[in-house]
């Protein structure tokens, strides 16, 4: 086998037969089999994925699972030398696999890929290719100086180019490196693995790869957006978790509370401006 498909699903039935769909669509001579993760959705989804796509292999979780546990619970069945983590609200198209198995199969030194993920307006998601966020780019994002950090890549969008980290809603890292460092961090409910992930692929001696020849649509927030404040909680929560991962033990106590103190507002001023706001955001 050389691709396993895992989608999670969480109440998304609709994007999630219009992201089937587009999988099935694919054109490509590599072998790929496709794992939808369901956290115990309440829309009909499970039935819908029985009724209209049964080459899929169901995992029927007992509850909400989050991001980390429910991706886990598929990734410890992937059968294939790949695997791709790909999010319910995103579209391929017809060479997206293709194109990226070769990419994989040419770059040994590439332990994970992303791709050029669209939003529906065209605009690029700035989110698939990253910096890895640190105090310094956390501080000048939060007091509006965007355009001083360097935490997202101003790189031209169609250059190939080795990034920090690429988005979880397309994902794709190889089974034996995946051996080398484990699974998904499940202390991440949702939002932070992907940056993880990437962090212990690049410690591991790989390259995070960037390759915008490979095109996706994204259809952002198609479960956050069912449970907004729940999901802005669990947003800051996930930067609390990898800066005490990954950067705590550099600085003294007292920096680390400020770093933490600084999260907490971030959360709060986001909570605010949403109350004004017909269009909620997590960020």
């Amino acid at each position: 086998m050389d691709l396993t498909i895992i989608i999670l699903n969480y109440n998304t039935k609709d994007l999630l037969r219009k992201c089937l769909k587009s999988v099935f669509a694919s054109h490509t001579n590599f072998q790929f089999e496709v794992l939808v993760s369901d956290n115990e959705s309440q829309d009909g989804s499970q039935e819908m994925i029985g009724a209209e796509f049964p080459e899929v292999k169901l995992i029927e979780n007992n509850a909400n699972l989050g991001f980390s546990k429910g991706n886990n619970a598929a990734l410890r069945l992937a059968q294939g030398r790949y695997s791709l983590l790909l999010n319910s609200d995103t579209e391929v198209k017809s060479n997206t696999f293709d194109l990226s198995i070769r990419y994989m199969n040419l770059h040994a030194e590439a332990g994970a890929m992303g791709c050029k993920v669209l939003l529906p307006n065209g605009e690029l998601d700035e989110a698939c290719r990253r910096k890895f966020p640190n105090p310094r780019n956390a501080f000048l994002r939060l007091f509006g100086l965007r355009k001083f950090s360097n935490y997202n890549i101003t790189r031209p969008i169609d250059q190939e180019t080795e990034v920090d980290s690429v988005m979880g809603a397309y994902l794709m890292i190889r089974k034996s490196v995946m051996d080398q460092i484990g699974l998904l961090d499940e202390d991440f409910f949702m939002y932070g693995e992907d940056l993880d992930w990437c962090w212990r692929v690049k410690e591991a001696g790989y390259k995070v790869m960037y390759y915008p020849q490979v095109v996706i649509t994204h259809y952002k927030y198609g479960s956050a957006q069912l449970v907004p404040f729940r999901t802005i909680k669990l947003a800051h929560d996930a930067m609390k978790i990898f800066y005490r991962k990954h950067y705590a033990q550099k600085y003294n106590r007292l920096f680390n509370q400020l770093v933490y103190l600084g999260i907490n507002l971030r959360m709060f001023l986001v909570l605010v401006v949403n109350l004004f706001r017909n269009k909620k955001s997590v960020h």
